[in-house]
């Protein structure tokens, strides 16, 4: 997404034309389905591959992970493929990282838009609770903060804790601060309303917003944290980072700070 004027022209495209029309400028899905070439440039494995469809990518060798299972849910630009770099620093801390792709994207079958992302990551959560058991945590880099809240609310396994990184409150808000004048309600047929999906997350989440992020204002970041339960939230903010170049402002201790937060336990039962 190209800042203002893309979202222009998604408020402009649902005014003519209503939910296929929002679909092609929300989302920029892609036939370009991994080739094993690739993959073993990169060290990675189709995860759940079965006939043409896959879930997601692994490292290839899928080694043990002590700290727990990731599902990282990616931006609406790109495939699970180019975000390989989460991999490394995560794996250092023990993690195991499953770059879930949506459908469409990836060469994978399907339909873009809200009810299938999320349905689709209901799936790959129960395969991975099923396949890897606890703890399992959920990533969220900009939609995919979206699917990832609207996932852990309907969660079919247990969600030990999440990590949103430059994410939005609701998708009708980032529409509406940008262009007071429309009805933006109306012409929403995605909604991707994270504030009311976590209300009731009872583990704790990691917010990571951009200092200087041109695409999602970090004032949504800002919204959605305060919108979170006390006691349960923590925020860090990249200072000099954009919506697409904060890995490169990223050091190795901002991971450890958000991976340590997501697994203390902080539940009742436990007397805290």
């Amino acid at each position: 997404m190209g800042g203002k004027k893309a979202w222009l022209f998604l408020i402009i495209a649902i005014l003519l034309g209503g939910c296929n029309m929002q679909n092609r400028f929300l989302y920029f899905p892609n036939d370009d389905r991994p080739t094993a070439a690739l993959l073993a440039a990169e060290h990675l494995a189709l995860w759940q591959a079965s006939g043409a469809d896959y879930r997601g990518l692994i490292p290839a060798d899928d080694p043990p992970a002590p700290a727990g299972t990731i599902v990282l849910f990616h931006g609406n630009g790109g495939t699970a493929f180019d975000r390989a770099f989460y991999l490394e620093p995560l794996a250092n801390l023990g993690f195991r990282v499953i770059l879930a792709e949506y459908p469409k994207y990836g060469g994978r079958p399907g339909k873009v838009g809200e009810k299938p992302f999320v349905a689709d990551g209901l799936e790959t959560v129960r395969l991975a609770h099923a396949r890897y058991g606890d703890p399992l945590y959920l990533l969220g880099e900009s939609l995919g903060c979206g699917v990832a809240a609207a996932v852990a609310r309907q969660a079919p396994a247990p969600i030990a804790g999440i990590i949103l990184i430059t994410p939005w409150d609701t998708l009708a808000a980032v529409a509406k601060s940008l262009f007071p004048f429309l009805p933006v309600n109306m012409l929403l047929t995605d909604k991707y309303d994270s504030i009311e999906n976590l209300r009731s997350f009872p583990k704790n989440i990691a917010v990571v917003g951009a200092e200087r992020d041109e695409i999602l204002p970090v004032k949504h970041a800002y919204r959605l944290y305060e919108s979170l339960p006390e006691g349960r939230k923590r925020m860090w903010l990249i200072t000099g980072a954009g919506h697409n170049d904060w890995p490169f402002h990223t050091a190795a201790s901002l991971w450890k700070e958000m991976t340590d937060f997501v697994r203390i336990d902080k539940s009742p039962r436990e007397g805290l």
